[in-house]
């Protein structure tokens, strides 16, 4: 049992390292990495946790990458998981902007970095795109009339109204919470 969960833990290291060391564009692009890493390859965790997972991460302050790897490490290997993949996806970003800040009046002015970190703004974007494509699709699979509207809701007032982050989730969060209450009294109810 003890050789299973230091396996557990080493993969889960050398998985969090690789995703945020070959990540560019920031934790949002990590989100469909973590997802075809843990669902999809190593079946760890299934589509609708993973989701879940990822919804406290994005909910939660700081960035979304430790984050997603704090509460995917918590869910595979409690508090040693916490450590093991927070330490992956922390290391690759601390080496890169130590580096580049000893570089940084290199970088700054190079014509072929500033074109490359160019094109990888589209590839980014496509990323992004891929993310909000499969989660919410995963909304509309689930024929809750209530959970579109409120996708499409915070779409709005985010976009066309420039309605700050942070209230459309503290907004979001009371619904859910309503929501919930509403349902388990309605179960009560029933039994």
């Amino acid at each position: 049992m003890e050789k299973k969960k230091s396996e557990v833990l080493k993969k889960l290291f050398l998985s969090t390292l690789y995703l945020s060391t070959f990540t560019f564009g920031g934790g949002y692009v990590i989100v469909t990495l973590m997802k075809d890493k843990f669902v999809d390859q190593l079946h760890w965790i299934d589509e609708e946790e993973m989701l879940d997972l990822i919804a406290i991460a994005q909910s939660s302050p700081g960035a979304v990458a430790v984050n997603g790897a704090i509460v995917v490490g918590y869910k595979l290997g409690g508090l040693p998981g916490v450590l093991v993949a927070t330490l992956g996806a922390i290391i690759p970003p601390m080496v890169i902007l130590s580096l580049v800040s000893l570089f940084y009046q290199a970088f700054r002015t190079n014509f072929f970095v500033n074109a490359m970190l160019s094109g990888m703004k589209a590839g980014v974007g496509a990323v992004i795109a891929s993310v909000v494509y499969d989660m919410g699709g995963n909304v509309v699979k689930t024929k809750s009339v209530l959970s579109v509207l409120i996708m499409l809701a915070s779409f709005v007032a985010c976009y066309f109204f420039h309605v700050n982050v942070v209230l459309i989730i503290v907004a979001v969060a009371c619904i859910g919470a309503v929501r919930t209450l509403v349902t388990e009294k309605r179960k009560g109810e029933k039994a």
